[in-house]
């Protein structure tokens, strides 16, 4: 009997999958548990494996497209078996063709892949500079950013997919011109050339005109939780100041002893999140979420902590943290980052969080507002240490390190003084990190 191999849901929240790349063509032949496809989702890219052995036929899903989860996009056949029978997929238009890329068994990361699906480029034609030859996006960046005019043997530069629909539609690519990086002619180009009654000169792109980056993968999911998460979830904001002099002295003490100990080094972050994963343990209201039946007091506190990506934002999650050793959350936070930015966490390290905190702190940002990552009910907003004036009980005046820390709630679940408690709680302990012993 024949396989469905459907778009796999990867996290509680996700609704739809990104096709980036089919690793096998239709009709090869593969074997259970190895790589077909690879998909992304508005967190991380994913290897689907094959469910089945067999001929991998009736694949309907061109790199590109943006699909609910569960859709069937191909199936896998035994011997002698024939694909079922049922209404064809409608064939690709011109907008689903424009992301379409041969499928390739070039090594490359996760993010290559989905910027040469994105811009047409042949991983096939682009020299990795990674291990073991990998592509990586630099690599690819380096192709877009610099194409040759035409190709090396003077015919004109196009992506495979224009030529595809060149030769389907009749169209002299001489005729056409390209609005790619440096002049590359892709099928959008091609289609409106066979639009148009008059052929379309030939000219080389202005430098003033603006770079086109398409909106498609993770940064357009980015663009459409956040605008749903402004738009349907009533923010409210808490500021507080908090003078940093006990919890820098408390991290130098902390680090003493890890040097002793021959342990790495403490980060600010780990004990940040340590900080605040007590202050939602005491103050469980913030650490829930809103649904349209019911507010869900969550009992695991899981502090996601945002790393910020040339192509977006994501957030790698801390499960669990209140159960966790400082030390422990700092391996962990830096683990996640690093693999974060290599494009290697798995589903489970950004699904599942409870709480968010983003920290602009590293680049300069003294005090910002964040948007509620949904369904979460709140974030924390973090900004940069710097020294500022701090008046005493005898009314002298002295320099102190001060960060100022914003908390954006849904006042749908969070009450203005639910807030204030929490803020007041979370400033005593960033300003007495002794109180981690009680």
């Amino acid at each position: 009997m024949a396989t469905e191999v459907i778009l796999p849901k990867v996290d509680m929240d996700q609704e739809t999958g990104t096709i980036v790349e089919w690793v096998k063509k239709d009709g090869e032949e593969v074997t259970e548990g190895e790589i077909i496809l690879v998909i992304e989702t508005d967190k991380v890219a994913i290897d689907v494996e094959a469910p089945a052995t067999g001929v991998l036929q009736g694949i309907s899903a061109a790199p590109g497209e943006v699909l609910p989860i569960a859709t069937v996009i191909a199936h896998i056949l035994e011997p002698g078996e024939e694909l079922p029978q049922g209404p064809m997929p409608p064939p690709p238009t011109p907008q689903e063709t424009l992301a379409e890329v041969p499928p390739s068994t070039v090594p490359a990361t996760p993010v290559a892949r989905k910027m040469a699906a994105a811009h047409e480029i042949d991983l096939q034609q682009v020299n990795g500079s990674g291990q073991q030859g990998q592509v990586t996006k630099a690599d690819v960046v380096a192709v877009v950013s610099s194409p040759p005019a035409t190709a090396p043997d003077g015919k004109v530069y196009a992506a495979p997919a224009a030529r595809r629909v060149a030769s389907e539609l009749g169209v002299d690519l001489n005729q056409v011109q390209g609005t790619g990086p440096g002049g590359r002619i892709q099928s959008v180009d091609v289609t409106a050339a066979a639009q148009s009654p008059q052929p379309m000169p030939i000219e080389v792109q202005s430098s003033s005109e603006p770079e086109v980056i398409p909106l498609v993968g993770m940064r357009r999911t980015i663009a459409e939780r956040l605008t749903a998460s402004y738009q349907s979830i009533p923010h409210i904001n808490f500021t507080a100041r908090i003078l940093m002099d006990a919890f820098i002295a408390t991290r130098a003490t902390l680090n003493e002893h890890a040097e002793r100990a021959g342990e790495a080094r403490i980060s600010a972050t780990a004990l940040l999140v340590k900080l605040v994963s007590i202050a939602l343990q005491r103050h469980p209201w913030v650490n829930s979420s809103f649904t349209d039946e019911a507010i869900l007091l969550h009992r695991s506190i899981n502090v996601g902590v945002a790393v910020a990506l040339e192509e977006g934002l994501i957030v790698p999650v801390v499960h669990d943290a209140d159960k966790k050793g400082i030390a422990l959350i700092g391996t962990e936070v830096s683990d996640l980052a690093t693999r974060a930015r290599a494009g290697q966490l798995l589903p489970s390290e950004v699904g599942g969080g409870t709480f968010t905190i983003s920290n602009l702190g590293p680049f300069g940002v003294e005090q910002f507002e964040a948007i509620i990552n949904p369904p979460q009910a709140a974030i924390l907003a973090v900004g940069m240490t710097q020294q500022e004036a701090v008046p005493l009980d005898n009314g002298e005046i002295v320099a102190k390190p001060v960060m100022h820390i914003t908390l954006s709630a849904d006042h749908r679940v969070i009450d203005g003084a639910v807030a204030a408690n929490f803020m007041a709680e979370l400033k005593s302990l960033l300003e007495n990190p002794i109180l981690l012993s009680y």
